[in-house]
Formats: structure tokens, sequence, C-alpha cells
């Protein structure tokens, strides 16, 4: 039986298990492969000295830097921040100084790998809600005007990836109050190409008031 089957591998016909042996061991190179790229942290650390000094140590968010918080955000909406800022679909528009200060930053990081590094390390940060500094929002009003943004934000305000919407829950409300504005001014969602934005867009002009922004962002204020 053996001498049978070495000929007929010398023929150039594979029994199954061979085939199989075959494709076991492609997956396992495969699978070295996707252990190599893990991400290094202590590489995005450094990289991030540079971040830290506007978003805080722990990415905590700073105001008087118009910085928001980033701990605890998805890392795949701070990959598609990054990369709107790199194309030019976030940060250029007149009027946007603190996308045009963060615009440089985001091109600092340059290649994917140091965009991973740099993530992985933002994910360590410990999740605290950020402080209140909204004072004038009706949460009530609020909750009611929240129904249409639950779809693509989530109950909680805790994002959902497959929809676009990033994490609000525990946000600088300041920087959600500024986003929101600056959707309805023009600010953000301003070019095309920025199809999330596109959608975010109509979305913040069913706030017709600044009372309206400030009372869903108050309520956002309560999913901590």
């Amino acid at each position: 039986m053996r001498v049978g089957m070495r000929l007929l591998v010398c023929a150039g016909v594979r029994p199954r298990w061979v085939r199989l042996s075959a494709v076991v061991g492609m997956l396992f190179v495969g699978l070295s492969g996707i252990e190599a790229a893990v991400a290094d942290v202590a590489a995005g650390k450094a990289a991030y000295a540079v971040c830290g000094t506007c978003h805080g140590a722990n990415g905590e968010g700073n105001q008087a830097l118009n910085a928001p918080r980033i701990a605890g955000q998805e890392a795949w909406y701070i990959k598609r921040q990054l990369a709107a800022y790199k194309a030019g679909t976030r940060g250029t528009a007149a009027g946007d100084v603190p996308g045009m200060q963060m615009r440089p930053m985001a091109l600092t990081v340059a290649t994917p790998e140091q965009e991973d590094n740099l993530i992985e390390y933002i994910g360590t940060f410990p999740v605290e809600p950020s402080p209140i500094t909204l004072t004038d929002g009706d949460a009530a009003a609020g909750k009611a005007a929240y129904a249409v943004c639950v779809a693509c934000h989530g109950a909680a305000g805790e994002g959902l990836e497959a929809l676009g919407g990033p994490r609000l829950a525990g946000q600088n409300d300041w920087y959600l109050v500024r986003q929101l504005q600056n959707y309805k001014n023009g600010l953000r969602a301003y070019d095309s190409g920025d199809v999330y934005g596109q959608q975010m867009k109509p979305m913040a002009m069913l706030l017709a008031s600044d009372k309206a922004v400030n009372d869903v962002v108050a309520y956002i204020n309560t999913l901590r």
C-alpha cells in the first residue's frame, strides 16, 4: 500500500491527506504572518507624545486646546478620522481652526503600521466619563430628539460600527456641541468624499436651534 502511495505521488496524483497537509501548512504560514503584524504598543506610546500635548496624557481631552477625548473611542472610528484629515475631507474648511490644527498632526502618522501602533496604545487608556460642562440643556427634551440618533449611535450612545456611528457616551459635551454646530455651519461634511459626514449632516440640521443642540447633548451626558 505504501509503495502504491509513493507511486501515485511520483506520478503527480496526490492523495487527499497530502493535499490537506499542504492546506494546513499554508494556513499556518498565514497565521504566523498575522502574529507578526500585531501592533507595537511601545511604538504607539512614543508616537502619542505629540498627541498628548493636546488630547491629554490619558486621552481625556482638553477644552482649552480644542482637543476632544479619545480614550474609549473605537479604533475603527479613530482610523477613519485620521484618514479624513489626511485626505482633506476634514480639517480644510475655512473657519475650522481646531480642524486645521489637527490635520498636520494626522499627516505625521504616515503609515498603516504607525496608525495601528498609535491606536493600540490609545486603547490602553482608562475609560472614564468626561466632566459635564454644559449647564443650560434640557435632558428630557434632548431624549426625545435623540430618538433619531439611536439608529446609528445606539440607545446607550455606544456607537455602531456597521452604520458608521461613533461612540458618544462619555464624550466631552463641549466637543459634541461644537461638532453639531460644525455640521450645521458647513465646517464638517463640506466634501462629497466624506460619506459618513454627508449622512450625519441632515441629522444635525434637524436640531433647528442652539437650544435643541444643547438639549440633545444634555441627554447624551446622561449616557455614562
